[in-house]
C-alpha cells in the first residue's frame, strides 16, 4: 500500500515537470543571470569583471534614470485607475444579452489584438501636428494647435491615451466575466425593494467583484510599468526625456551604450519597483476587505 502511494506521488509529480521546466528556463534562470550581470562590468562583447554594487550606484545617481522613474510612476498612476474605471464602466454598460452589446464588446476588444506598431501608427495620425485629426479639430474651432507629441507635458499624455485605447479590452472582458457570475437573485431582491441603482452598484455589484477589481489593478500595474513600444515609436522618449519610461532607459543603456551591467542593474530595480507596487496594491485591497468585514 505504501509503495503504491509513493508511486502515485511520483506519477503526479510528473505533471508538474513541463511547467517547472518552462518556469526555470524562462523565469528563474533569466532572473538569476540578470542579477549576476548587474554585479559585473559587461558589454555586448563579453569581458565580465565583478564590480559588486557599483552598477546600482551608477543607476541610482543618474538623473536620467530618476526622470524615467518619475515619468513611469506618473504614467502608471494615471493609466491604471483609468483602465480599471473605464473597463468597469464599459462592462456595466455592455453586460446585456443584446445583439448591439455583443457587437460593441467586439469593437472595444478589437484594439487589444493589434500590434504596438499599428497602435502607434494610428495615434501618430491622430496627434501629428498640422495634418493630424486633433490639429484639424483645433483648426475647425479656431484654436491654436498643440504639438501633442513634441511638447513637454503633452507627450506622455499622448502615450497614455494610446495605451488606454489599446489595453482597455482585457479589463472590460475580465469585468464582464465577473459580472455574469453574480447571482441574479440579488438583483431581483433589490428590485422588489425599489433599491436605487447607486445602492445596487455599491452594495451588490462592486462587493461581488472586488477580487476581480484587485486582479485587474495588479495586472495593469505590472503591464504599464513595462511601457516601452508606445513611447519609443510615438515620441522616442522626448522632448527632453519627458516621456522616457524606465524600460526605454534600460534599452538605451544596454543596447545603445553597450553597458550591459548597468542595464541589468536598472532592470533589477524595475523588477523590485513592480514587485513592491503589486504587493502594495494587494495589501491595500486586503486591508480594505478586512475593514469592510
Amino acid at each position: 500500500m505504501a509503495e503504491s502511494y509513493r508511486r502515485s506521488r511520483w506519477s503526479n509529480g510528473l505533471f508538474v515537470v513541463p511547467y517547472l521546466s518552462v518556469f526555470l528556463t524562462l523565469l528563474v534562470f533569466p532572473l538569476g543571470w540578470g542579477i549576476w550581470l548587474s554585479l559585473n562590468k559587461v558589454d555586448l562583447f563579453g569581458g565580465e569583471r565583478f564590480i559588486g554594487l557599483k552598477n546600482y550606484a551608477r543607476v541610482l545617481s543618474d538623473p536620467i534614470f530618476g526622470q524615467a522613474v518619475k515619468n513611469t510612476v506618473i504614467f502608471v498612476g494615471v493609466s491604471v485607475p483609468t483602465l480599471v474605471v473605464l473597463g468597469l464602466f464599459l462592462a456595466l454598460a455592455l453586460n446585456k444579452t443584446t445583439k448591439g452589446s455583443s457587437f460593441l464588446r467586439g469593437v472595444f476588444f478589437a484594439s487589444s489584438i493589434l500590434s504596438v506598431t499599428i497602435v502607434t501608427l494610428i495615434w501618430r495620425i491622430v496627434f501629428i501636428p498640422n495634418d493630424g485629426l486633433m490639429a484639424l479639430i483645433f483648426e475647425y474651432f479656431g484654436w491654436q494647435p498643440i504639438g501633442f507629441l513634441s511638447t513637454t507635458g503633452w507627450s506622455l499624455f499622448s502615450v497614455g491615451v494610446a495605451t488606454v485605447w489599446w489595453c482597455i479590452g482585457l479589463p472590460m472582458m475580465l469585468f464582464l466575466a465577473a459580472l455574469q457570475q453574480i447571482p441574479k437573485d440579488l438583483y431581483e431582491a433589490a428590485a422588489l425593494d425599489n433599491t436605487s441603482r447607486w445602492r445596487v452598484l455599491t452594495r451588490i455589484t462592486l462587493p461581488s467583484i472586488k477580487s476581480t477589481i484587485m486582479l485587474v489593478a495588479i495586472i495593469q500595474v505590472v503591464m504599464q510599468f513595462q511601457l516601452f513600444g508606445q513611447a519609443q515609436l510615438m515620441t522616442n522618449g522626448g522632448p527632453a526625456g519627458s516621456s522616457r519610461p524606465i524600460v526605454m532607459y534600460i534599452y538605451e543603456i544596454g543596447f545603445l551604450r553597450w553597458d550591459i551591467g548597468m542595464g541589468a542593474a536598472a532592470s533589477q530595480i524595475l523588477f523590485l519597483i513592480i514587485l513592491c507596487a503589486a504587493m502594495l496594491q494587494y495589501w491595500v485591497s486586503t486591508r480594505k476587505e478586512e475593514t469592510d468585514a
